[in-house]
């Protein structure tokens, strides 16, 4: 506990390949549906391009992080970009979210944290 998932590269595998990155963090603390089961401890961290804002890289610690990394997986299959997972509907209050409010910080709009 908690639990860990992840796909694509690491922020260090990514800075070693293309040192023009974007990162950013979402904490579970600042997410209801964590806040609401009491499973506050963990983190969404989302790498990508700092040109195109496709994502590199997803990581989950947390709370169902094995069931929350499909979505980091399909994003990344599908080459998808930080303005497509904001633009994807996140049901609320849900965990998912998290991956959602990471992708915002990408976009430089974070909704509920000021600085990722």
């Amino acid at each position: 506990m908690p639990e860990v998932a992840s796909v694509g590269l690491t922020e260090e595998e990514a800075r070693k390949e293309n040192d023009n990155i974007k990162v950013s963090k979402f904490p579970f603390m600042a997410n209801g549906k964590a806040l609401g089961i009491g499973e506050t401890e963990g983190i969404v961290k989302i790498i990508a391009d700092s040109n195109t804002l496709e994502l590199l890289g997803v990581h989950i610690l947390g709370a169902h992080a094995s069931d929350l990394i499909a979505e980091g997986t399909l994003a990344l299959s599908m080459e998808a970009t930080a303005f497509e997972i904001v633009n994807t509907i996140h049901a609320h209050p849900t965990l998912a979210e998290a991956i959602a409010e990471a992708a915002e910080g990408i976009t430089g709009k974070p909704i509920h944290l000021t600085r990722t």
